[in-house]
């Protein structure tokens, strides 16, 4: 000190540039933060994130190694610190009345399917199934409750063992069980069901059946990817497609088969509820590489042929269509189904005029097989109506349209092509490289807005999102999470980084959204259907271990109560599901209050880029808790 009690002028000095250096350094992290608020609607730049590192910013985090499967501590540490938004981000929001805990629901509902309820399908029209089609309740019907889990539930095999076993507990219901004793769909043992791969055309297992396809068309070279199978059982067909990397769509009616469709997504099989009714199926047009009926019950040649003809829209280009069943092989089985020769006869010569009609090839026909194969232009079809006036191409149709969209007795068109050798709409590549090459529709600029450059930015941009979850949500590969549902799939992103783990992601784009880009995810090699999140889904509860949620709550916030897309996401979640979000602070805040008072366990952290970017991330788990039982 100077003797007048002063600092010395070097010291004084030294303070005046580290204060200049502080001034500095925290106008730059103002600035990126600004920089960061102007481009939220974009994925931020990973160098961005490297500058806000080098001017220390933010704190830099450890290392971590090249494993994929993050340790328990790594999990906890990320969710053990959460960001506190609440007292900061306050917004006005489409929901009812201020949040307070939600009870659980009577234990009567713990299978509750809110637009497939027996008891609302009985009051609508019983022809071409109207009935079982999608019926959901009014607004003053919702339910605000959380649906409970049946007394003593327990957590799912894991897969591949799942594909074989179920706990009796978690979907009681031996009634297939017994009706299906001789067919081997599934045996009650004890605490669990096994499910032996049987159905009712292939007595000798599925693997044995599907050996039988590959002897009369090649499917495993690649070249077929994605299956579609209606009235599938409990979906053997399609569990042991999978090991021959085919991904099945399969569906059924919630009918007297209890619970079909939901032992197959407990199998950990893909699958939802639907039935070929009066309206579309909820799929675009050319998505699947392959369609399969085996005993399915759908009656082809009725209505004009009109389901047919909506096997035909949703089938690629040079894709198969498989029947076994009725009435195939009718000279050996007439007596077995109780149905006369004539008429069985009748039937199939129907369905044959049906599919001449199509343009369809016959394959083959071989012991109970039956295989058809659809053109793959439209260039002698077309030419065709000069002979088969029916049914006729459609003049004015959106063929990818399959949301509440009646069908139709017209053949939807493929796009025009060059010439008679040329696939409509572009040949795909073999799989498993058809994942990551630029789709048809992206390449032919088919889809408005979305740029080769785009797709290939946003197969990155997931690439490293998929890393940061391997940190905050655990293990991603080790069978923790086996079905996963995208809310918002966009460009199928999140499925393809995914696609190396053993799950499959049922990718939902949300219903009118412009652009359609669930066409772009079925050319991707991945299946998925239309929605829209101010309904409730078809599945049945507790079938999805991980739900991924990019800004669906902002999409719809100005269309519905968000606090029921919440409190479905809980009625379709298993317990101790992971629920993912991506959106804006303000938007997170709220829904982490529904969260809390769903019995949810969640944390608001960091964007992967780091805290200054306004997108954050909340991790909500689903906790475990079960109805009572009743006492006997």
């Amino acid at each position: 000190m100077a003797k007048d009690g002063s600092p010395k002028p070097h010291h004084l000095e030294t303070k005046r540039k580290r204060l200049t250096w502080i001034l500095a350094v925290s106008g730059l992290c103002i600035l990126f933060y600004v920089l960061g608020a102007w481009q939220s609607t974009s994925p931020t730049p990973s160098n961005q994130s490297e500058m806000w590192e080098k001017v220390n910013c933010q704190e830099k985090t450890s290392e971590k190694g090249n494993s994929d499967t993050p340790t328990s501590s790594d999990v906890s540490s990320s969710l053990s610190s959460p960001l506190d938004f609440e007292s900061h981000h306050q917004l006005d929001w489409n929901t009812s009345e201020e949040v307070q805990a939600f009870p659980p629901c009577d234990v009567s509902l713990t299978e509750y399917t809110p637009c497939q309820d027996p008891h609302r399908g009985r009051k609508f029209d019983r022809s071409m199934l109207k009935y079982r089609e999608r019926h959901c309740p009014e607004k003053e019907q919702l339910l605000r409750c959380l649906i409970p889990a049946p007394p003593n539930y327990k957590a799912p095999f894991k897969w591949p063992q799942s594909r074989d076993y179920s706990w009796y507990a978690n979907i009681p219901h031996k009634h297939l069980s017994v009706e299906k004793a001789n067919q081997n769909w599934i045996q009650y043992e004890g605490d669990r069901f096994k499910f032996p791969g049987g159905g009712t055309m292939f007595p000798r297992g599925a693997d044995a059946y599907i050996d039988d396809i590959n002897d009369l068309i090649p499917l495993t070279n690649g070249n077929i990817r994605t299956a579609i199978d209606t009235g599938c059982g409990v979906a053997s067909w399609g569990a042991y497609l999978l090991k021959r990397n085919i991904i099945a769509m399969s569906f059924a009616p919630r009918d007297t088969h209890e619970a079909q469709v939901w032992f197959a997504l407990e199998r950990g099989v893909p699958a939802m509820l639907g039935v070929m009714g009066s309206q579309r199926l909820p799929y675009p047009a050319r998505a699947f590489d392959m369609a399969h009926c085996s005993r399915c019950l759908i009656p082809w040649f009725q209505y004009d042929g009109l389901y047919l003809i909506e096997v035909d829209r949703v089938l690629r280009p040079g894709g198969y269509w498989i029947l076994s069943g009725p009435p195939i092989r009718w000279k050996k089985y007439w007596r077995g189904w109780e149905r006369t020769q004539e008429d069985l006869k009748q039937e199939q010569d129907s369905i044959e005029d049906v599919a001449k009609r199509l343009c369809w090839k016959k394959v083959v026909e071989k012991g109970d097989l039956a295989i058809w194969q659809k053109p793959i232009n439209h260039i002698e079809c077309i030419k065709s109506r000069e002979i088969h006036h029916t049914p006729p191409m459609c003049k004015s149709d959106n063929a990818d349209a399959g949301w509440y969209k009646d069908m139709e007795t017209c053949i939807s068109r493929l796009p025009e092509v060059s010439n008679k050798d040329e696939v409509a709409g572009g040949a795909l590549k073999k799989w498993p490289e058809r994942a990551f090459s630029v789709p048809p529709r992206i390449s032919s600029g088919s889809v408005p807005g979305i740029s080769v450059e785009k797709f290939q930015e946003d197969n990155d941009v997931w690439r490293d999102r998929v890393a940061h979850y391997k940190h905050v949500i655990g293990s991603i590969g080790q069978g923790q999470y086996r079905n996963i549902m995208d809310m918002n799939a966009y460009l199928g992103g999140f499925a393809a980084a995914l696609s190396k783990y053993p799950v499959w992601v049922m990718n939902v784009v949300p219903a009118n959204l412009d652009p359609d880009t669930l066409g772009v995810i079925f050319e991707r090699g991945f299946i998925g259907t239309y929605h829209d999140w101010c309904e409730a889904f078809s599945t049945y509860p507790r079938t999805y271990d991980l739900i991924h949620a990019d800004s669906v709550i902002s999409m719809y916030q100005d269309r519905c109560d968000i606090t029921y897309i919440l409190l479905e996401l809980d009625r379709i979640l298993r317990p101790e599901g992971t629920v993912v979000f991506r959106d804006v602070v303000e938007t997170l805040v709220k829904v982490k209050s529904i969260a809390d008072a769903m019995r949810w366990e969640s944390r608001i952290i960091d964007h992967e880029s780091g805290p200054f970017n306004p997108q954050k991330i909340l991790v909500a788990v689903k906790t475990y808790w079960t109805a009572e039982a009743k006492d006997s």
